[in-house]
């Protein structure tokens, strides 16, 4: 069920996520699908991943969030805000198959390693 991803992010055959941290409110109202997933698929998504320490936090009166922390000590952080045990299921298999690196943002569409004289090459072209 949880390996339904053949996707497995490591590098060099070495898991990037060290820590996933669930972090849920034990009253609010957009915890409810959190405290579900804890309830149901919490324990089974453990198992399957035994590389990985998983730590529940409880902040009342906080929205819920899971916190990823990488080797390469960077820490993503994704809001679960009134998803469904699912949603966050999948939240967490994504942290867990990511790298942890730091978002680049491109400067050009366009990325080459040689790039050429005359421009790149577009439809709006007047001749």
């Amino acid at each position: 069920m949880y390996d339904d991803l053949q996707v497995t992010m490591s590098q060099r055959g070495v898991w990037q996520l060290q820590k996933l941290t669930v972090s849920y409110c034990n009253w609010g109202g957009s915890s409810r699908g959190i405290r579900a997933f804890m309830e149901s698929q919490l324990q089974a998504f453990k198992e399957s991943n035994p590389q990985l320490e998983v730590v529940t936090e409880l902040n009342r009166g906080q929205h819920p969030f899971l916190k990823g922390a990488y080797k390469n000590k960077n820490e993503r952080v994704v809001s679960v805000m009134n998803m469904t045990p699912e949603d966050v299921l999948l939240c967490a298999t994504r942290l867990r198959n990511s790298l942890g690196r730091k978002v680049v943002k491109l400067k050009t569409r366009h990325v080459t390693k040689h790039p050429t004289v005359q421009g790149t090459w577009t439809t709006d072209l007047h001749i």
